[in-house]
């Protein structure tokens, strides 16, 4: 009797159950959708440079090409930035080809110097967008802060360039207030600062991001407590700044072994896909582990504050960038490396859109150089 009445009290709570699911509302299918992986060897090297460090992506559509910057600081060859192509047509990378590398160039021509030939103008290059209706490149630059107290700091600016197609100098991008290198602890952080780029609007904005954030606007991620990031936004046509956006930064994925050992969490690229929505990489790293932990984040700016008048974000870091986790990269079953760069690529056979990202191996033996192919569902993602 007793195990009559537990069969079928069983049954009902199975039923009702089932009930319960059928009512349920059918989980949104994600908008990202990884479909391959293509490893370039680290030996690799083309008309005698090394292949490596690429930090930056972007697609020409029309000469179906990608632009890939290495963050090379001229120390193993002269700063550049080299034309990829590859097929994804049967949602796979294929027939991968490196077409060319191109020197970046100061406006009189020469060579970005290294650090063991002049201390000013090294390059430190981290994010490539192409501009067809110019036909020209912009990059952006870490600038440098190294602080002596002897007297001899290093200090220069992060920058964005603008450069013909065969990386030449045209021009920079004026510099907002907040990012000026100093001695003090105010202003932009070494290493830490223009990381991404990204198009929006048909090429009349240009949106510049930090990786970490500024000494004024607080501490850097940690495992226990996130941070605020900056995303400048610029009038491209009138070449100026004219607002900035706070980024609610992640806390450290994982904290580190030992519980001393470095951790970083910061924006390492950001890809616009409408004129007030990025998506935005946040990439995680802690000592101990071999795997990258990357996020990609869809950012809504319609309703975020204009802080470009705020000195202080830990202060005053009022109505901020909203975000929306759309994939962490754990779940697609593949080392992850450290992604620094992400480019919507042509169509897929389903007419959807496809989405590159590309790693950064530092130039070290134990990491890699990956492209990573993704189906993106760009009409889910304006809804």
């Amino acid at each position: 009797m007793q195990a009559k009445q537990f069969l079928y009290i069983s049954l009902l709570l199975l039923f009702a159950s089932c009930s319960t699911l059928r009512n349920r509302p059918a989980a949104q299918r994600s908008a990202i959708r990884f479909l391959d992986e293509y490893v370039i060897p680290n030996k690799t090297t083309f008309q005698d440079t090394k292949v490596g460090g690429l930090s930056g992506i972007d697609y020409d559509q029309q000469q179906g090409v990608y632009y890939v910057i290495s963050d090379d600081r001229s120390n193993i060859n002269p700063a550049r930035f080299y034309t990829f192509s590859f097929d994804v047509t049967q949602s796979k990378i294929a027939n991968f080809k490196i077409l060319g590398v191109d020197s970046l160039r100061m406006k009189n021509g020469d060579l970005y110097p290294n650090a063991g030939i002049k201390a000013m103008n090294v390059p430190d290059p981290e994010s490539i967008r192409y501009n067809p209706d110019e036909r020209s490149i912009v990059w952006s630059s870490e600038g440098e802060r190294i602080v002596d107290p002897a007297g001899n700091s290093i200090l220069y600016n992060p920058s964005v360039t603008i450069a013909d197609k065969s990386g030449k100098e045209i021009e920079t991008l004026p510099v907002p207030k907040q990012f000026i290198m100093s001695e003090k602890e105010t202003g932009p952080r070494r290493n830490g600062v223009f990381e991404g780029l990204s198009f929006a609007d048909n090429f009349k904005t240009l949106f510049v991001s930090t990786e970490e954030p500024l000494y004024n606007d607080g501490p850097r991620a940690t495992p226990t407590n996130g941070g605020w990031c900056r995303i400048v936004q610029y009038d491209y046509a009138q070449r100026k700044p004219i607002a900035q956006y706070a980024y609610p930064l992640d806390k450290v994925a994982k904290k580190p072994k030992p519980r001393s050992a470095f951790s970083v969490n910061g924006i390492s690229e950001i890809l616009a896909i409408s004129p007030t929505k990025l998506i935005v990489i946040e990439r995680s790293f802690s000592m101990g582990y071999l795997n990258n932990t990357i996020k990609l984040y869809l950012a809504e700016l319609s309703d975020a504050a204009n802080s470009q008048d705020i000195d202080y974000l830990k202060e005053q870091g009022k109505n901020p960038i909203k975000k929306k986790l759309l994939l962490n990269l754990n779940v697609i079953g593949k080392r992850i490396d450290n992604i620094e760069g992400i480019t919507l690529g042509p169509a897929l056979p389903n007419g959807r859109r496809s989405l590159i990202l590309v790693s950064d191996n530092n130039f070290l033996g134990l990491q890699k150089t990956q492209l990573l192919l993704f189906e993106i569902d760009l009409d889910q993602l304006m809804q």
